[in-house]
């Protein structure tokens, strides 16, 4: 099995796992004993198992409009238009329909990342033959280009819940893809980090959220410790934390970080990055109101392959402590929730 960016491609699937709980039902179980060479790949074998599993429950189907102007009453009559008919000495009725249909929206990104797939040349010729079996079963399914698909307006109910996922997953396929000047063909950037660096926030926020559920395990905003009424409150950012943990008496606010070089250099020496640790400082300070101490933070990096990764700590002068640390996804993942697990014991 081989990585990227010192990643195992199989630990990126257990990450998805976390993040999306369908990942966890027995149709994707036996993803994480297979070998995959490319992430694009993985992704090409979670939407065929995915979508094999929905076809036999049947495709989603919505209600679709429809305007057309026929010899026999269909739905409402347009009456407007219908008149406008007989003007032109046709007798055709204008009529306004809603019909149940496969070609919805939901389908048609399903349908259209699949043949983005079939175009990536790192997914395996055995998955591209599997993909072209299933697009038969989307023959009545539209083609979009996915580069226009509002992805925060998508709504998920109880009849199409089951697709939150395998959208999901369509986002991060299709999200960095580029129009070339062959054809109008589709080609690909590379995964990015700033999918990643999504992607391992939230594998984190929910591996403590499952397995130290005592943490109460979330992702908080903090308010500025400042005077408000004399303050202009409304022109500060945000202070979006990625986890907040807390025990008892104590909180811990963690900051994952996932960069190609987790060190910047200053005259030939590794430190850490100053936004990071202003960042991570500023969260610490404004939430330990009183002064307490009992308010910690850490920067947690996805380990890259370099030589000198974040591993140290810092104390404030109200006691609060401020930790560096490395977590190495490129290794049996019982080693990763090991690491996890240590981790939060500081």
């Amino acid at each position: 099995m081989t990585n990227d960016k010192g990643i195992l491609i199989r630990n990126v699937y257990y990450m998805l796992a976390y993040a999306f709980q369908d990942l966890r039902q027995n149709n994707y179980a036996e993803i994480a004993g297979e070998d995959f060479e490319e992430i694009h790949d993985l992704f090409a074998e979670i939407l065929i198992r995915g979508i094999s599993f929905q076809l036999k429950q049947g495709l989603h189907r919505e209600y679709i409009p429809h305007k057309e102007c026929m010899a026999t009453l269909r739905g409402k009559l347009n009456v407007n238009e219908t008149i406008k008919q007989k003007m032109r000495h046709s007798n055709r009725l204008a009529c306004g329909y809603d019909e149940l249909s496969e070609n919805n929206l939901f389908n048609q990104v399903l349908a259209s990342t699949i043949s983005v797939l079939l175009k990536h040349s790192s997914v395996k010729k055995e998955k591209k033959a599997e993909m072209r079996r299933l697009m038969l079963f989307f023959s009545g399914v539209d083609a979009i280009d996915v580069r226009t698909v509002q992805w925060n307006m998508l709504r998920f109910d109880r009849n199409c819940k089951n697709y939150r996922m395998l959208l999901y997953i369509c986002y991060f396929i299709t999200d960095g893809m580029l129009l070339t000047t062959e054809s109008g063909q589709y080609k690909m950037r590379e995964f990015s980090d700033d999918h990643m660096n999504r992607l391992f926030e939230r594998f984190v926020l929910e591996y403590y959220r499952r397995h130290h559920p005592k943490t109460n395990a979330r992702a908080a905003q903090i308010d500025w410790n400042i005077d408000e009424e004399n303050s202009s409150a409304n022109i500060l950012p945000i202070m979006q934390t990625d986890i907040l943990l807390t025990l008892k008496d104590r909180t811990l606010i963690i900051d994952t970080k996932y960069y190609g070089s987790a060190m910047q250099y200053q005259f030939d020496k590794a430190k850490i990055h100053s936004d990071n640790l202003y960042q991570i400082y500023a969260y610490v300070n404004n939430y330990d109101k009183g002064h307490t101490g009992k308010v910690d933070g850490m920067l947690l990096y996805a380990k890259t392959q370099e030589e000198i990764t974040p591993d140290g700590q810092m104390q404030t002068a109200d006691g609060n402590m401020i930790y560096f640390k490395s977590l190495d996804l490129c290794q049996d993942f019982k080693e990763i929730s090991r690491q996890l697990d240590e981790l939060i014991e500081v």
